[in-house]
């Protein structure tokens, strides 16, 4: 199941993660707040299923899951490690293991400071400047889980 990325529904599902009030999502767009709640509801079954289809095809034993905030928590089981599957407004869904690595010498090192960088703007979280992606994604993540 693709993320209606351009769907209404999104569009409500992403001002409320950013902390907006279903009121105000309501006044935004001339419309209910019921109207707004049922669509969240939606929403949040969505991605759900998204995050955990995700997690299924990337073998990943779900955790947590938290809809609303559009992450899941688990553990890899082929490669033993804690991984983390997320919605990005910028990047879609996305999966993230936790490792060690050279990210100097990585292809995907530019990659992957985007990535967190956005997500943790899409998150309203701050991080502390660092050019090493490993040591983001523990920040990022860590942060993440105390909001999830």
């Amino acid at each position: 199941m693709p993320l209606p990325l351009n769907d209404r529904q999104f569009a409500f599902w992403r001002l409320r993660r950013s902390g907006l009030p279903n009121i105000q999502i309501a006044d935004l767009f001339s419309i209910s707040r019921q109207a707004v709640s049922k669509a969240l509801l939606s929403m949040d079954r969505k991605v759900e299923e998204i995050l955990l289809e995700m997690a299924h095809a990337s073998q990943i034993e779900a955790k947590k899951v938290n809809a609303e905030k559009g992450v899941l928590f688990g553990r890899s089981v082929p490669l033993n490690v804690d991984a983390i599957v997320f919605v990005s407004e910028k990047h879609g869904v996305q999966v993230w293991y936790e490792h060690e690595g050279d990210c100097g010498a990585c292809p995907r090192y530019a990659r992957c400071i985007e990535l967190l960088w956005d997500y943790a703007g899409e998150m309203g979280i701050v991080l502390a400047k660092t050019d090493d992606p490993t040591r983001m994604a523990g920040e990022l993540f860590a942060k993440l889980k105390e909001v999830a």
